[in-house]
């Protein structure tokens, strides 16, 4: 598993960027993080329980808390703080960005939902 060797708050520009020990370097959005969060209020309790997040658009990070050695916690502006990013999901998370992104993007049009508050 990759392990971040460094993670970096751009709170302003409202991004996180992430280098890893593979040579891997993202830079993830807050409002892609937030609506991919791996919190029970995102991800539900089962495989079919997933909920589309909408009018993220906006939104920033506050801050970051680590969780041991293998995991962050993001606290959005949005007072969202219950996810908890293991290294292993940021890193599945920037290499499955485009996909990711356009699933959301297409789950958002079938339930007539939009990225703005």
């Amino acid at each position: 598993m990759p392990v971040p060797t460094e993670l970096r708050l751009r709170r302003a520009e409202k991004l996180l960027e992430v280098d890893f020990d593979d040579g891997a370097r993202f830079v993830l959005p807050a409002e892609y993080l937030r609506v991919e969060s791996p919190s029970a209020e995102v991800q539900g309790h089962g495989p079919n329980e997933r909920k589309t997040i909408a009018g993220r658009r906006h939104v920033g990070m506050l801050g970051l808390e680590p969780v041991g050695n293998y995991a962050v916690r993001i606290l959005f502006d949005d007072l969202h703080d219950t996810g908890i990013f293991s290294w292993d999901y940021l890193h599945e998370l920037g290499r499955e960005r485009a996909t990711k992104w356009q699933a959301y993007l297409d789950a958002l049009h079938r339930q007539g939902l939009s990225r703005d508050p």
